[in-house]
C-alpha cells in the first residue's frame, strides 16, 4: 500500500477518533451541564407582582391604595422583529415607537426578563394587543397594581412614594427577594416599611418550544399581598394643615405630647405621589426635582434651620438646672448689649427683665447675659438632653441630626478658638446653630411635660407598641414650672410676642422665634408650642422658610388650633 495512501487513513482514523472523544466529551461527561442549559432555555419564568399593602391613617381613612391595571411586556430574547413589533405597539398605543423603544431598551436586564412597556392600558388597546398576541413572539399583557395615592399632595412627605428598583438597590437588595422588576418604596413610610408593604412576589413557569412559542405551563405561584399598616396620622388634621400652610414655603408638625403619635406632619410645597407610580404622569417628576422650592424635601425632618429665639427655651432649662440663676435673676436690657466696639441688639428696650418677662418679651439681651453665665460648652450639653444635635428616630427615612456647637468642638475639629460673641449667638439660637423642625417639637414637649421623654411614631401597632414614657430627663419638676410659665405668658400677656394665640377655651404656651438666614434673604418664622383640645396634649410648630416676622407662624398657629379644635376634636 502506498505511503501516501497510509497517511490519508491515519488522518481520516485521526479525524474521526478526534469527533468521537468530543462527542463523548460533551454527551458524556458535560452532558448533565449541556441539558441543564437545554431546560432551562426552553423555560420562562414570568413574575408577577404583589399587590402592595395599604396605608390607611387612625381612623381607617385611606392614604395609599392600589388599583388594577393591565400592563403590556415584551420578553427581549423572543423578539424577532423590534422595529415592526414597536411600529405595532406604538400604533395601539398611540405613543411614539421610538419613546416605547427607548423606555424598553432603558428597563431592560437581562434577556429572559419581562420589560415592562406601557402601564395602565385602555380597554381596547388590551383587546386589539390580545388578539394580535399570536403575530409578536414575546409580547405578554398581564394584570397587575398601580399605586394610588387619593388625597395626592396632603401627605406626600410621611407616605413617600413607589418607582421600579434601581440598579443600585437592587444589587444592595437582592437576597432579601427583590428582583429587577420589583417595585420599591422611595422616601416616607413606603421606603421606611418596604418590606412590610411589598408582599411577595408570584410568578409563572412557562414551557416553550424552539421559536418561542408557549407549549404549556408548567407552574404557578400566586402572589401574596403585602401586610396593611396603620399610621397615628389624622388625615383630617393633614387636610387642615396643609389648606393653613397653602402657597408659603415651610412644615406644621402635630405630636401628641403623652406618647409622641404624630397626628400631623405637613410641608408646603409638596408633590403628587401619583406622579411616580402613573407611567402617564411620569414625565411631571422632572420639574420636581429642578423646582428651586425643593418641594420634595421633608422639611419636618430634613430641613436644619436656626431656631432663633425658640433655642432661649434650652438656655433658660440650663441656667436653673445648673443654678446659675434663679427665676427672679434680674438682668436690665437697654435694647444691645455691648462687646467691644460691636453691639449686640434687641427687639425692644425692655428695662429689667427676670426670666418670665424675659421669655414673654423674648428679650435678648436677658439671654446674652444668661449665656455668659452659664456658657457654650453647658449649654450644648443640655441642648442635646433636650433632644437637639442628633436624630429623633422617627421612623422616616433620611432624618439629619442638626448641630449644636461648642467651644470643644471648634477646638478640636476646626482649631479655632471660640470667642465671646459666638456664646451670645448660640444664646439666641443663631451663628452654627442648626435644628429640624421636629427636634423643637420634641424639645418643647419635653418641657411641657416635665420631662418626659416621648418617641416620635409614626407607625401604629399593637403588636409592638412604642412605650408612651422612654425615660425622663433628669432634674426636679421646680426647673420647668418657671420656664413654663415664661411660655405661658407669650400667649396670656397681652405684651407677650404670641399674643394672638390667646384663643378663648384653648390654652396655648409656646415660644415664638425670627431666625436670621443667609444672603439677605427674609428671616426664618417660627412658633412651637403645645396645647389641651379635647382631653388630649398637643405640642406643635409652624414654621416658615424666610417667613419673615414670628407674628406670621403664629398667625397660621392660631388659624390651625381653631380649625383642629372646631373640626376635629369638636
Amino acid at each position: 500500500m502506498p505511503v501516501r495512501v497510509k497517511i490519508i487513513r491515519f488522518a481520516v482514523a485521526a479525524l474521526f477518533a478526534c469527533i468521537a472523544l468530543n462527542l463523548f466529551y460533551v454527551q458524556v461527561i458535560r452532558g448533565p451541564y449541556y441539558y441543564s442549559l437545554s431546560k432551562n432555555n426552553r423555560i420562562r419564568i414570568v413574575p408577577i407582582e404583589a399587590t402592595r399593602g395599604r396605608i390607611l391613617d387612625r381612623n381607617g381613612t385611606v392614604l395609599a391604595d392600589s388599583k388594577l391595571t393591565f400592563n403590556v411586556l415584551v420578553v427581549p430574547q423572543e423578539i424577532k422583529d423590534e422595529e415592526k413589533l414597536f411600529a405595532y405597539l406604538g400604533d395601539v398605543l398611540e405613543k411614539s415607537p421610538k419613546d416605547l423603544l427607548e423606555r424598553f431598551k432603558h428597563n431592560k436586564f437581562t434577556p429572559f426578563a419581562p420589560v415592562i412597556i406601557a402601564s395602565d392600558l385602555r380597554r381596547d388597546a388590551v383587546m386589539a394587543l390580545e388578539e394580535n398576541k399570536f403575530r409578536f413572539p414575546g409580547l405578554l399583557i398581564q394584570a397587575g397594581s398601580e399605586r394610588w395615592y387619593p388625597f395626592r399632595e396632603i401627605s406626600a412627605h410621611v407616605l413617600g412614594y413607589v418607582g421600579k428598583i434601581n440598579r443600585a438597590k437592587m444589587e444592595r437588595l437582592k437576597e432579601y427577594g427583590y428582583t429587577a422588576q420589583s417595585i420599591i418604596g422611595y422616601s416616607g413610610v413606603e421606603e421606611f416599611y418596604d418590606q412590610k408593604l411589598k408582599g411577595q412576589e408570584g410568578g409563572l413557569q412557562i414551557e416553550v418550544n424552539s421559536r418561542g412559542q408557549q407549549v404549556r405551563l408548567l407552574s404557578f405561584k400566586e402572589p401574596s399581598r403585602g401586610q396593611d399598616i396603620t399610621l397615628t396620622i389624622d388625615n383630617r388634621i393633614q387636610k387642615i394643615a396643609y389648606e393653613v400652610l397653602q402657597d408659603r414655603v415651610g412644615t406644621i408638625i402635630v405630636m401628641d405630647m403623652d406618647n409622641g403619635e404624630i397626628l400631623g406632619l405637613t410641608n408646603s410645597p409638596s408633590f403628587d405621589p401619583n406622579f411616580f407610580s402613573d407611567a402617564e404622569l411620569r414625565s411631571k417628576t422632572t420639574r420636581l426635582f429642578s423646582d428651586s422650592r425643593a418641594p420634595l424635601l421633608n422639611r419636618a425632618i430634613g430641613g436644619q434651620y436656626p431656631p432663633g429665639s425658640v433655642f432661649k427655651v434650652a438656655l433658660a432649662y440650663a441656667a436653673l438646672t445648673t443654678a446659675s440663676t434663679t427665676p427672679n435673676t434680674t438682668f436690665n436690657c437697654p435694647g444691645y448689649y455691648q462687646v467691644g466696639q460691636r453691639r449686640f441688639g434687641c427687639t425692644h428696650l425692655h428695662g429689667p427683665e427676670n426670666l418670665r418677662e424675659a421669655i414673654t418679651h423674648s428679650c435678648n439681651v436677658y439671654f446674652y447675659h444668661l449665656g455668659l453665665i452659664v456658657g457654650a460648652d453647658t449649654i450644648h450639653k443640655f441642648a442635646r438632653l433636650l433632644g437637639l444635635g442628633e436624630v429623633t428616630g422617627i421612623d422616616l427615612p433620611y432624618e439629619e441630626s442638626g448641630f449644636v456647637p461648642s467651644s470643644l468642638h471648634r477646638r478640636s475639629a476646626q482649631n479655632k478658638m471660640w470667642y465671646k460673641g459666638d456664646t451670645l449667638n448660640l444664646a439666641i439660637g443663631q451663628g452654627e446653630l442648626l435644628t429640624t423642625p421636629l427636634q423643637l417639637v420634641q424639645m418643647m414637649a419635653r418641657i411641657g411635660s416635665n420631662g418626659k421623654v416621648v418617641q416620635p411614631h409614626l407607625l401604629q401597632s399593637s403588636d409592638s407598641p412604642v412605650p408612651a414614657v422612654v425615660r425622663k430627663i433628669p432634674y426636679a419638676e421646680k426647673v420647668f414650672t418657671p420656664i413654663q410659665d415664661g411660655l405661658s405668658g407669650v400667649v396670656k400677656d397681652f405684651s407677650g410676642t404670641a399674643h394672638i394665640l390667646d384663643i378663648p377655651g384653648i390654652p396655648v404656651a409656646g415660644k415664638t422665634g425670627t431666625a436670621q438666614s443667609s444672603g439677605g434673604r427674609p428671616e426664618h418664622s417660627w412658633f412651637v408650642g403645645y396645647t389641651t383640645i379635647g382631653q388630649r396634649s398637643l405640642v406643635f410648630c409652624v414654621f416658615l422658610e424666610f417667613g419673615g416676622s414670628s407674628y406670621n407662624a403664629a398667625f397660621l398657629a392660631r388659624n390651625l388650633l381653631v380649625r383642629i379644635n372646631a373640626e376635629v376634636f369638636k
